[in-house]
């Protein structure tokens, strides 16, 4: 046989066994090893330009960083280069160690190879340094690097209130803007959008020569023009807005809308939300929430943080659930007294992820009379809890939505469940207790929910020995680290061999978080503000925050990645994942995850019983 041929053979060998090409059929892999170029490398040859994705199909090449110190080894079946950390914007380098054969593929056939089989992106998608072919490729996640300033085409029209609806519709005719800034004595006081024209002017026959302070929208939702732009999306979502006014301090300098932010792409955070709005019957409602799945995808495939993908695919899920509260009230009428949505667990911390459970609640004002009234909310929250589930956010296996009774009371009921828990802290109570810090008013009169948690706070606050049991149940989740610091894996059942990212790995951080938040009395709900505001309020050292913010990355996007690439093949998504699926860079970096949450789940233990909380 030639040598060539033996060569082809121990390609295709190692691209059957390499975990991002194995699943393809034949036919396509030969395909991808027609493209890729093979060549011998010698000890200690040193490639400082890694353009392309290279595969080892023997020896061993070690990473070295800009200090030219090793970072990892990698061996026969890994991939560097094009969506790995070596490819991190020319920080990176590439040394043979031991004699080696390389296969390397150009940055282009990479492109043309993720494009044609989806589910390459999983593993050799960009990372966030390197961003730009991929947003190319997505073009609806282009708002991930982009700041709202660069959004911006033209300075604000800004009129006084006084001025005549007629004359401020043909001042926007004239200059072919959307929505005009209303501005009294120096300040931002509201907007009207063409929009605002269209039903409050037009269709209510509504006289023109009317001040335009008639028909604006008060005290409008504004953002920093440093804002990112992923934030404004995130809050036209949240709030069905199309217009939003930029500040720079105390200055207005434009409006962004909703088109500047949709590129029409399908799988565009806005353009969904805005398809979830028009849908006027639960099968429309379902067939949009179907694409999240792909949604998931396209952001695992740009590289997008876990902290910017998880608010994102929540914005969604808010906006499902309002809209299925929307048709709710169309078809039972109006709510008989005021109520807020409440969502609990990752939606309340804005972390989910394209497939989660439902969790969530009712409180409702404590006008409610169950003779009056249960009829009407009882209705209304099986609506809105089955579509959910038609929806694809499965009922929650332990009951914990407001379709329940249990989950669905008057303010007053749930301060009584809350004393009662906090004052008989025994396991099940801790675990509702957890529940109750995590919650987030998604629709309705949100100031219930801000009352009920202050006075939760206010309950909670100068409590030790609550505090103590609080610290004991976050540290009942530990990381899988045996022996020597070694992975463990599962040892029996279905998912024998895998890792629980879930409940080994984010759990543990979002717990740690929550104590610490606690133990400050602060209100913020997203572990990463969490791990801010603790380190703020000095329950825990900048050092040690931006450890563990680090750390809840790492592990959320590698399972990210995970569901992403089961959503692609067609599969279930969960949370188990294999060593396999992780190359020896991340298997590296997940030891020291993993000792990070260890060391810090020791540390919380200590302090507790030294008294230093």
């Amino acid at each position: 046989m030639s040598r060539q041929g033996t060569t082809g053979q121990a390609l295709l060998a190692a691209l059957r066994g390499q975990r991002a090409f194995g699943a393809l059929d034949p036919e396509t892999l030969a395909g991808i090893a027609s493209v890729m170029h093979v060549k011998a490398f010698s000890a200690d040859d040193l490639q400082d330009d890694i353009d392309g994705l290279y595969l080892i199909i023997r020896g061993e090449v070690q990473l070295i960083n800009a200090d030219r110190r090793t970072e990892v080894a990698l061996r026969p079946g890994e991939l560097f280069g094009y969506g790995t950390p070596a490819s991190a914007a020319g920080a990176w380098s590439a040394r043979v160690s031991e004699d080696a054969l390389l296969a390397r593929v150009a940055s282009t056939d990479v492109d043309a190879l993720c494009a044609a089989q989806p589910s390459l992106q999983c593993f050799i998608a960009p990372e966030p340094t390197v961003v730009a072919d991929a947003h190319q490729a997505q073009p609806g996640l282009n708002l991930l690097p982009t700041s709202v300033r660069a959004l911006i085409k033209r300075s604000p029209i800004t009129l006084p209130p006084d001025t005549s609806i007629r004359d401020a519709a043909k001042l926007m005719s004239e200059q072919r803007v959307s929505s005009v800034l209303i501005v009294s004595q120096g300040r931002l006081s509201g907007v009207v959008t063409d929009r605002d024209l269209r039903n409050r002017v037009i269709a209510q026959g509504t006289d023109t020569s009317r001040p335009l302070s008639d028909i604006a929208t008060p005290q409008p939702l504004t953002m920093d023009v440093r804002d990112p732009a992923f934030e404004a999306l995130l809050l036209m979502t949240r709030h069905n807005i199309h217009h939003v006014p930029i500040t720079d301090g105390d200055a207005l300098v434009g409006v962004i809308t909703a088109t500047d932010l949709n590129v029409h792409h399908s799988t565009s955070p806005v353009f969904l939300a805005g398809e979830i709005y028009k849908q006027q019957t639960l099968e429309g409602l379902a067939a949009a929430a179907a694409r999240v799945g792909l949604l998931q995808q396209n952001l695992a495939a740009s590289g997008a943080s876990a902290y910017s993908s998880g608010r994102m695919i929540t914005a969604i899920t808010d906006a499902i659930t309002c809209r299925l509260l929307q048709l709710a009230e169309a078809k039972l009428g109006p709510p008989p007294i005021d109520y807020v949505w409440v969502a609990a667990g990752s939606q309340a911390r804005s972390e989910q992820t394209a497939r989660s459970d439902q969790d969530n609640c009712m409180v409702i004002d404590d006008a409610f009379d169950r003779a009056r009234h249960g009829e009407y909310f009882n209705a209304l929250s099986g609506f809105v809890c089955d579509g959910l589930a038609a929806c694809g956010y499965l009922h929650c296996p332990g009951e914990m939505m407001a379709m329940t009774d249990l989950w669905r009371q008057p303010k007053s009921r749930w301060l009584h469940y809350f004393r009662k828990w906090t004052d008989q802290p025994e396991p099940r109570a801790l675990m509702l207790t957890c529940v109750f810090f995590d919650l987030r008013a998604i629709y309705g009169k949100a100031s219930l929910l801000d009352e009920l948690r202050r006075e939760m706070l206010s309950m909670t606050q100068g409590k030790r020995m609550f505090l103590a049991h609080m610290v004991g149940n976050a540290l009942t989740h530990t990381p899988p680290l045996g022996l020597f610091r070694a992975i463990s894996t599962i040892r029996s059942g279905e998912h024998r061999g895998t890792i629980d990212f879930k409940h080994s790995g984010i759990v543990p951080v979002v717990d740690l978080a929550r104590v610490y938040a606690l133990a400050g009395g602060h209100e913020a709900i997203n572990t990463f503000d969490r791990l801010d505001v603790a380190a703020t309020g000095g329950e825990i050292s900048g050092q040690s925050a931006r450890d563990l913010r680090e750390t809840l990355e790492f592990i959320a996007r590698i399972r990210i990645r995970h569901q992403a690439c089961q959503i692609a093949a067609g599969q279930k998504a969960d949370n188990f994942v294999k060593p396999d699926e992780l190359s020896n860079f991340e298997r590296s970096q997940l030891k020291d995850a993993f000792g990070v949450v260890q060391t810090l789940q020791s540390v919380l233990g200590q302090r507790y019983q030294a008294g230093r909380f």
